[in-house]
């Protein structure tokens, strides 16, 4: 197979050159104004940082490939599904208010924002993956299923289940219905914290198949009827409904790779990540550790998979941190600093590889990258 083309810049500036310059500079060297926009309803896929997180990208950045592609005659948008996991992005209205406080808003970036599963993570479309070892038919936020092109714009950064956030996880994971994320986290049944419940009764009114009942005030899932559908945790006024969490590191880093390729095929698509403020832990925690790496530079790509190995390559190369998660890890391990993958020393039972290893398998790119630096 040939070799994608990955183009990188570092984040040195000038008074002649500051980092949005370099940053659309790189995307229109990378060839991402060679896509239609015009009359396009393209959707941006970012991750807006849960508050309290400072690591998340800053929204200057969006703003730079919103007027791009505003200035092709593109209809851009923001977007970002809700969570599957109790925070302050969990419906529609928390999830909206969560992206303002943390700056992103029409006036900073020049677009508007859409939650791409609706109101209570329910609004999905249903696309078949007939590539898919463990995802038949992926549920995908609608928003984001109607939009004609979809960009990533992605804080490359380390995870706790997938070893590293990249392009592809934010494309698989993050467009994912609060249904989809299920899937891929556990086998998609969830159950009922019994200390939390108070018999309220809203998810038996919300239950399509009968699949919960109320005795002594305490509600209760019959997972020989449920099918999964999560509308029971986005209806829960209490969080009282949580998902499996079951699925082991691998199978998920499977289906996020099955998930990217319902949400990629069949349009045009175009990624972008920065591997800057490179925290041990996702943007979705409430907080932001000492980043385990220094800052490394700005990368854009037509293929997500070499995009993440560059990524990846480049940030194993970069020194640790001291003082960081990463160098207490290599410690507790008895590691070298020049002898371990970055992302496996962070989270030794994670496997970064698997994700793109799968995602080359089913044909959404290539591993193999030619690297331009400009």
């Amino acid at each position: 197979m040939e070799k994608s083309k990955v183009y990188f810049t570092n984040l040195r500036a000038t008074p002649n050159m500051n980092l949005l310059q370099k940053l659309e500079r790189l995307v229109k060297k990378a060839g991402m104004e060679q896509i239609d926009f015009k009359g396009k309803f393209t959707a941006i896929k970012i991750h807006f940082g849960e508050p309290g997180n400072l690591a998340f990208l800053r929204p200057n950045y969006s703003k730079v490939i919103v007027d791009i592609i505003k200035n092709l005659g593109g209809k851009v948008f923001l977007t970002d599904c809700n969570t599957l996991y109790v925070g302050r992005r969990k419906d529609a209205l928390e999830h909206l208010d969560a992206a303002y406080e943390n700056g992103y808003n029409p006036f900073t970036t020049g677009c508007q924002i859409i939650i791409g599963d609706g109101l209570k993570g329910t609004d999905e479309a249903y696309v078949p993956v007939p590539c898919g070892e463990y995802v038949k038919e992926a549920k995908i936020g609608r928003a984001i299923m109607d939009a004609d092109i979809v960009i990533s714009l992605t804080h490359f950064k380390g995870h706790e289940l997938t070893g590293f956030g990249g392009a592809l996880k934010n494309i698989g994971m993050g467009s994912g219905s609060r249904a989809g994320k299920m899937e891929m986290h556990s086998d998609g049944k969830p159950s009922v914290q019994s200390k939390t419940c108070v018999g309220c009764g809203a998810c038996v009114k919300i239950c399509a198949h009968s699949a919960i009942t109320v005795t002594d005030k305490k509600a209760m899932i019959d997972h020989t009827r449920c099918v999964g559908c999560g509308r029971c945790i986005g209806t829960c006024h209490f969080n009282a409904i949580v998902a499996a969490w079951d699925e082991s590191n691998d199978v998920l880093n499977k289906k996020i790779a099955e998930y990217s390729w319902a949400v990629l095929n069949g349009r045009p698509h175009f990624h972008i990540s920065l591997v800057v403020d490179v925290s041990p832990f996702c943007d979705c925690h409430a907080e932001n550790d000492v980043p385990i790496i220094p800052d490394i530079g700005m990368f854009a790509s037509f293929d997500p998979v070499a995009l993440d190995m560059a990524c990846a390559d480049m940030a194993n190369k970069a020194p640790v941190i001291s003082g960081s998660y990463l160098e207490e890890q290599l410690k507790s391990q008895g590691c070298k600093c020049s002898e371990h993958d970055h992302f496996r020393a962070t989270h030794p039972e994670t496997n970064w590889m698997v994700c793109v290893d799968h995602a080359e398998k089913i044909g959404i790119g290539t591993k193999s990258y030619e690297l331009i630096e400009i």
